[in-house]
């Protein structure tokens, strides 16, 4: 907000321009409402083609996601654990979709039903009409905010994000429906330079989503149709893809941590995607579909040649892209080819509680596939993280690095990814015998030569 504000200032002194103080809303669509439109026309959740979803055609992609069916879905945790980790199996088999190791799934979610119920009962709106909202801006090239015709419902299932706290001009352009005045100030006091803290300890720390800024303003009355068009839209969620085509050629396999929490203001948050998956379980009597495509990760592959020797560490779901690469060289191995040394470094809380994949990691160690070192945080007086392990494994580490091996890290960027880089370069500057400015050389040209490899999410 506050380069905004200093970039607006900048432009109106150097071209001379007095700003207004006029709190203008310009709208950029108008509400159009339709009657009698038949179903075959209207919008019900597609990305980009009308009707996609009943009539699959490849390429898939961002605006054209295949409708595969979920096959399997379980917790990979104990009951006791305070923790769900789902597994999924996505068939892709009519898809004709292809994927390498460290690619990533793209789901695209569906909104709360019961969030977009109580926001058509807050906004006293029919959520079953059918309507478009059309570009009035003609010099837009955009000619709707998402797919149109479609419902109100759809429009808040399936294209708006509803649970993200809004930002401070979404804010400030409802400030003028509230009739309370003292509501209007102080949503206007949260949009300026001079309220910045304050949105920032009631609206981001407290995780306000659109309905609870509704239901902590009373007098706030906004259209429905200006909502839509303010709010952002619902993007896809990315997940590495937990299996290999060697082994799995028909199915892609998803790893994902349920996001469940209460707010500081004691209200209940849950990822938008995790919480719509854990509701899908499928049986004989219950089928399920979900949009997906592949995103490419170029960024994060295995080493050409099989016999590079590769250390992966990965704690949490951050072993899924792992998962795949271990069933890679593992099927590599069954064929007779020589295989490098594959190193895993993977750490939980628990052993017995949240040690994900525990079974099969350890027939792949037995198997001779991968070499397991693990973590288990919260199961001795002193935390141990893959950090503590890579470390004891220094010398391994270093050696490794020396004959061409490859390192990823998958995770946690905000802690983990940053604890494990430190120990990197503790590891290169002690056993290579080099200056800290040295190892840190050593380290980029890792990077550049994409022998360090990162996937991590803050």
């Amino acid at each position: 907000m506050n380069w905004r504000e200093a970039f607006w200032a900048d432009i109106c002194k150097r071209f001379g321009v007095v700003k207004s103080e006029d709190n203008l809303h310009i709208r950029n669509y108008k509400l159009v409402e339709h009657e009698n439109m038949h179903t075959s026309k209207i919008f019900k959740g597609e990305m980009g083609y009308l009707g996609s979803y009943s009539n699959q055609k490849p390429p898939y992609d961002t605006k054209n996601p295949f409708m595969a069916d979920l096959s399997v879905n379980y917790n990979l945790c104990s009951q006791d654990s305070d923790r769900v980790v789902f597994h999924c199996e996505v068939d892709v088999s009519k898809a004709r979709i292809k994927y390498e190791p460290g690619d990533h799934i793209a789901i695209y979610p569906e909104n709360n039903r019961s969030l977009v119920e109580q926001i058509g009962e807050r906004l006293s709106i029919d959520l079953d009409k059918v309507i478009s909202l059309d570009c009035i801006d003609e010099f837009s090239s955009k000619k709707n905010p998402f797919p149109c015709p479609t419902t109100f419902r759809t429009a808040l299932t399936h294209y708006v994000d509803i649970c993200t706290p809004p930002r401070t001009n979404v804010i400030k352009d409802l400030a003028q429906y509230a009739a309370d005045e003292n509501e209007k100030a102080f949503l206007l006091k949260l949009s300026s330079t001079e309220g910045k803290n304050q949105y920032n300890d009631w609206v981001v720390k407290d995780q306000r989503h659109i309905l609870q800024i509704l239901e902590d303003c009373p007098s706030l009355q906004p259209p429905v149709d200006y909502l839509l068009e303010l709010l952002p839209r619902l993007q896809a969620r990315y997940y590495s893809i937990a299996s290999s085509p060697k082994i799995h050629a028909r199915s892609i396999h998803v790893c994902a941590a349920l996001v469940r929490y209460k707010t500081r203001a004691g209200r209940p948050a849950e990822g938008v995607c995790t919480s719509w998956l854990e509701k899908m379980i499928p049986s004989e009597m219950d089928q399920f579909k979900i949009p997906v495509f592949v995103r490419r990760n170029q960024k994060f592959r295995l080493p050409r040649r099989a016999t590079v020797p590769i250390i992966m560490v990965g704690p949490g779901t951050g072993l899924a892209p792992f998962r795949g690469f271990i069933q890679h060289r593992a099927a590599i191995k069954r064929e007779g080819r020589e295989c490098g040394e594959n190193l895993l470094f993977f750490g939980c809380r628990h052993e017995k509680k949240d040690f994900i994949y525990e079974q099969e990691l350890k027939a792949f160690e037995e198997e001779g596939i991968i070499q397991l070192y693990t973590a288990f945080s919260r199961d001795s007086e002193k935390k141990v993280y893959v950090q503590h392990l890579m470390e004891q494994e220094a010398l391994k580490i270093w050696e490794l690095l020396e004959n061409g091996a490859h390192i990823y890290v998958c995770g946690d960027a905000k802690h983990m990814a940053r604890d494990v880089h430190k120990q990197l370069l503790d590891i290169i500057r002690d056993y290579g015998k080099m200056e800290q400015t040295d190892a840190e050389t050593y380290v980029i040209g890792l990077e550049n030569s994409f022998r360090y490899q990162k996937d991590v999410w803050s």
